[in-house]
């Protein structure tokens, strides 16, 4: 079983994420699991979604403690020891950031991970999603997070994206498609496939 468990902010889309993500893979033939942390609930605060992701039916029901991925929409939930909770280091850590992975690898919480990050803020205010001020990253950082690990295609996300988003669908993929191809790791752009176990 892969585990993902999704940081951001409210406003940013986490948990739709979580539903676009499990739909793509399930579109291709796997049995998926998505739901969010319920807490708080306003713009802004900090929010938790899951995605499981197995060859067989999933019964577990729990929140995920022991990621295999993390992806954080929101580059201050760095600061946040809670966020790496029961992380193991061998899957993929994806942030949102303009920062590259190595800048990011000097700070002493993200030393020994593996990082890629994406600017999915300006991906999402150049398609116009959400405000310049606010803008809803989810979709973009689904086309980087299937880039680097490999769990779906790029076309599965896509056609996902179209599905499962009511507004601006059109505008939901092309940021999709642009993280995809912006992705970076190690400070280099990600190569054209990255296994789910590399």
């Amino acid at each position: 079983m892969i585990e993902i468990r999704i940081h951001g902010r409210g406003g940013q889309g986490a948990f739709v994420g979580s539903k676009i993500l499990a739909m793509a893979v399930f579109s291709e033939g796997k049995f998926v699991q998505a739901f969010p942390s319920f807490g708080v609930e306003r713009r802004g605060a900090p929010v938790t979604a899951f995605v499981r992701i197995d060859d067989k039916r999933i019964e577990l029901r729990s929140e995920i403690y022991a990621p295999n991925h993390l992806i954080i929409l929101d580059r201050t939930l760095l600061n946040n020891p809670a966020t790496f909770d029961g992380f193991n280091g061998e899957g993929w850590v994806l942030i949102n950031t303009r920062r590259t992975p190595s800048e990011l690898s000097k700070l002493k919480i993200l030393a020994g991970f593996r990082v890629a990050t994406v600017d999915a803020n300006s991906i999402a205010a150049l398609n116009k999603l959400g405000s310049a001020m606010s803008p809803i990253v989810d979709t973009a950082i689904l086309g980087a997070f299937c880039r680097i690990t490999g769990l779906c295609s790029i076309d599965s996300i896509v056609e996902a994206i179209k599905k499962g988003v009511p507004i601006k669908p059109d505008a939901n993929a092309k940021a999709a498609q642009e993280a995809y191809s912006e992705v970076q790791f190690g400070g280099a752009a990600a190569p054209e496939a990255v296994g789910a176990e590399a």
